[in-house]
């Protein structure tokens, strides 16, 4: 259970210069929530005249890629913000990637241990294991018992000295309450009992993220620290670290998450939540940082449109409300509109030609069309879909001799699962994955395929397929095969959860095609 008060505490780090960071993860698109938390955090810092840093959090390395990195590092600059320190610009505090900073936490971790705040657990995954399932027949919430916490230190050096893989935990007080001071809520009241002994180096030596965290806000100087309100339950195990360092903490501002329209917590499965899909689908990027700057914000004057200057001007982090944040995309296409009205005709002609302008794309898409046409007019009714948001398709629009719209609704939904997955967006791997899948489900490509027609170009006729796919990118691809299946009536719970279970049976197609 958290319990809030009511009075905020924003008094700690005043003497220090303010400093905010973003500090996102490369494991997929560039998401809308990222700029949403990072718009605050260059908000709040440049109005007390401090800086920005972003850093990139990329210690889950079986996730990580160098192509998302590049892809949020592009899409934070396209919607309008910028940093003054970062992993591709360099600072004061390089490196900015935790994957180059790993000497740095060992250190740490080990001091840790040697002052006794944290200890080696030598647990195997499936003791682990066990031991959640035990706790969860007995109806308690699943944690970590301590079994390693008070071993021997003959025990641990013998354990060592055979080499046995462990990982490093922290010590966590078993009783009582941790305050956690925040600026929205006051003070938070936290048991200690919620808090399990959190992993903070792992195995292969790297740290996790509460770790890394706190040692890189410490060294990087960040004087207050806004994120998600998913967070907050971490905050105690941050504090806990502070203490054990004898560092000073920074100010916590844990914001409200953005949802869907039924208030569910924003997810792409609802709402489309990839930066690169607003900018592909022809959103500013001024309208689209004005709408994440009025998500639970208001402006002194209740302007619902206005500039990232503006805001920063008249910033106030206590303006924020508590109650999560609906992102309407109709009301986002809605601010959109208003700014593009506000733009001068030659104005706006310099905006469509520049949002079109993408020469890679438009060759590619001259590639794909030039066998097909004999005018060039025709570009026009072989290209436009390339630069539709989402076709105008009905469940008719479907319609196949030989597969029912049950099995299409669940071919677009496993293709969807499989793509979203994929770890480079590439016409081989989107081949790969499509035919395996083909394959795997027992049905003809040309029928297997006939749908991803219709949901990517809205006919029957068109350029191929997945080279379209791959030209509109994974952003768009994805939720055009979204919109589809919603267009079909979509999927129930129940089908939803057998079909989860059928698409987790299903065999790696990238790795079949390296055999």
């Amino acid at each position: 259970m958290i319990q809030a008060s009511t009075q905020s505490n924003t008094s700690a780090n005043d003497n220090r210069p303010v400093r905010t960071r973003i500090a996102p993860s490369p494991t997929g698109f560039p998401h809308v929530g990222t700029a949403y938390i990072a718009l605050f955090n260059l908000a709040f810092a440049k109005s007390h005249g401090g800086e920005f840093i972003l850093r990139i959090e990329d210690t889950d390395q079986t996730r990580s890629t160098e192509q998302s990195e590049q892809m949020i590092l592009d899409a934070l600059r396209w919607v309008g913000l910028d940093w003054s320190e970062g992993p591709d610009i360099g600072g004061p505090h390089a490196p900015y990637r935790q994957s180059e900073r790993s000497d740095i936490y060992k250190k740490y971790a080990e001091q840790l241990v040697t002052n006794d705040h944290a200890f080696r657990c030598f647990c195997t995954s499936e003791e682990l294991d066990a031991m959640r399932a035990e706790q969860m027949a007995n109806g308690e919430t699943p944690r970590y018992d301590g079994r390693c916490a008070h071993l021997p230190a003959e025990k641990t050096e013998q354990l060592l000295s055979e080499g046995k893989p462990h990982v490093i935990r922290m010590r966590v007080p078993t009783e009582g309450i941790c305050l956690i001071h925040d600026m929205l809520r006051g003070t938070v009241e936290i048991p200690w009992a919620q808090v399990d002994m959190q992993v903070l180096l792992k195995t292969d030596g790297l740290p996790t993220y509460h770790l890394a965290n706190v040692v890189d806000d410490h060294l990087m100087e960040i004087t207050h620290v806004m994120r998600g309100e998913e967070w907050l339950s971490s905050a105690p195990k941050h504090q806990l670290l502070y203490d054990y360092f004898g560092w000073e903490m920074p100010v916590l501002c844990h914001m409200p998450l953005l949802r869907n329209p039924d208030k569910s917590k924003l997810s792409k499965r609802k709402n489309p939540t990839s930066i690169t899909y607003y900018r592909d689908a022809g959103v500013l990027p001024e309208a689209l940082l004005n709408y994440l700057g009025r998500m639970g914000y208001s402006m002194p004057d209740e302007a619902e449109k206005f500039t990232l200057d503006e805001m920063i001007a008249s910033f106030d982090i206590q303006r924020v409300s508590l109650g999560g944040p609906i992102f309407d995309i109709e009301k986002l296409n809605w601010l959109n509109s208003e700014w593009l009205r506000a733009l001068s005709p030659e104005a706006l002609k310099n905006k469509i030609l520049a949002w079109a302008n993408d020469s890679d794309k438009l060759t590619a898409i001259a590639a794909a069309i030039q066998p097909r046409i004999e005018l060039l007019s025709d570009a026009i009714n072989w290209g436009g879909f390339y630069f539709q948001n989402l076709p105008d398709i009905n469940a008719e629009s479907f319609a196949h001799k030989s597969l029912a719209p049950e099995q299409i609704i669940e071919v677009l939904q496993l293709a969807l699962w499989q793509l979203e997955t994929l770890p480079t967006w590439s016409e081989e791997n989107i081949y790969a994955t499509l035919k395996g899948l083909a394959a795997h489900l027992d049905i003809k490509m040309r029928d297997f395929m006939a749908p991803f027609f219709v949901a990517i170009a809205g006919s029957t006729s068109s350029t191929p397929v997945m080279n379209s796919m791959w030209i509109i990118g994974a952003d768009m691809t994805l939720i055009r095969l979204r919109h589809g299946i919603e267009v079909l009536g979509g999927l129930g719970k129940k089908k939803l959860k057998k079909l989860e279970k059928k698409a987790a049976e299903l065999p790696d197609f990238l790795a079949e095609t390296d055999k």
